[in-house]
């Protein structure tokens, strides 16, 4: 069997926010079913959608986006200004540079750049 991908969903306390702020960071216009389900279709890129859990998130992420950007301080200041934060500090290092982020709910994600 071969599956594809149809999009990743988070876990979240509430989809319509992220999903207008992850519309804000990808593009495309986020889309709000009902109280429990938001989604958004990135150009070029899979669907995020956003589903209400009632538990809080905790721990670390066991998966998270790369998101490859041009500079990387410069997507990290615009994620800051839409409600994410930076979790450390700027890595560099032979190959690159990347800066892991938070979004509003905590949920980690990187910008990368060659």
């Amino acid at each position: 069997m071969i599956a594809r991908q149809s999009q990743i969903v988070v876990d979240c306390a509430s989809p319509m926010r992220l999903a207008v702020f992850w519309s804000r960071l990808l593009g495309g216009t986020p889309v709000h079913r009902d109280p429990g389900w938001s989604h958004v279709d990135p150009p070029g890129g899979l669907r995020l959608a956003f589903q209400r859990v009632p538990e809080p998130k905790a721990g670390k992420n066991r998966l998270h986006l790369d998101l490859a950007v041009d500079d990387v301080s410069a997507a990290a200041e615009g994620a800051s200004a839409l409600g994410g934060e930076r979790a450390g500090d700027l890595v560099r290092d032979a190959v690159g540079a990347f800066q892991v982020m938070r979004d509003p709910e905590g949920n980690e994600f990187c910008f990368v750049s060659p």
